[in-house]
């Protein structure tokens, strides 16, 4: 039974840009695991796999439903010993478990207030009523007063991955001369900010920026490849 993804998508279906979703698609290919993806709206998630369902990814294989990208790499880490580990061993799991909640709290955060308004444009009208009342609710404020491109943001945001920024500048990915999952976790989120809009997060010698392209060449360019908004 080929293992099925439910993959966030925008008002063409073919584009998919959820920084978790792409997370679990890099874990899949590291572990050379043929995946059905299934293209699944904001507004589509509560009717998934029996109902009840509030996020994406979310991932079936066989008698297993599995919630969460994190809880998804550490499944198919146990599912699938015999696959090139995700972590190579405990400390790699808290290593990614690290990575997983200071991408979401710092890099996350940041993204969206670059990007709000590029989400909002690239899903259809069901969604874009969703978005803007969840996401408001989230902020406090309405989407475009959320927003914030100004010189300082952006300078803040590029000094907030200076540990990211001295550890790729030494060697080619977090988890040395080849990835692991902690360096999907950082992936899925400036795939993120790639796939929504062209706004410029990064310059293009920074040792993160070069990384990024290191793990947008990986799994025969399955980065490139992805369809923008």
């Amino acid at each position: 039974m080929t293992i099925k993804l439910y993959d966030l998508c925008g008002a063409d279906r073919a584009f998919r840009f959820s920084p978790a979703c792409w997370r679990t698609k890099m874990a899949l290919a590291h572990k050379q695991l043929e995946c059905e993806t299934v293209p699944t709206l904001f507004t589509e998630i509560g009717t998934i796999e029996g109902g009840g369902q509030t996020t994406l990814p979310v991932l079936v294989d066989e008698d297993s439903v599995v919630r969460e990208s994190f809880e998804i790499a550490v499944y198919l880490e146990k599912a699938y010993p015999d696959a090139p580990s995700l972590f190579r061993g405990e400390g790699g799991i808290r290593t990614a478990q690290f990575m997983h909640w200071w991408t979401n709290a710092t890099v996350d955060a940041q993204i969206a207030r670059f990007t709000l308004l590029d989400i909002y444009d690239g899903l259809n009208e069901a969604d874009k009523a969703y978005f803007r009342q969840s996401r408001e609710k989230r902020f406090g404020k309405q989407l475009h007063e959320v927003v914030d491109r100004t010189e300082d943001a952006i300078q803040r945001f590029r000094d907030s991955l200076l540990p990211l920024r001295l550890t790729v500048r030494k060697q080619d990915f977090i988890g040395g001369d080849s990835p692991i999952y902690a360096d999907y976790c950082v992936f899925g989120s400036f795939q993120w900010g790639r796939m929504v809009s062209d706004f410029a997060f990064l310059e293009a010698d920074d040792p993160v920026a070069q990384w990024f392209e290191r793990c947008l060449d990986l799994y025969d360019g399955l980065g490139r490849k992805a369809k923008f908004t």
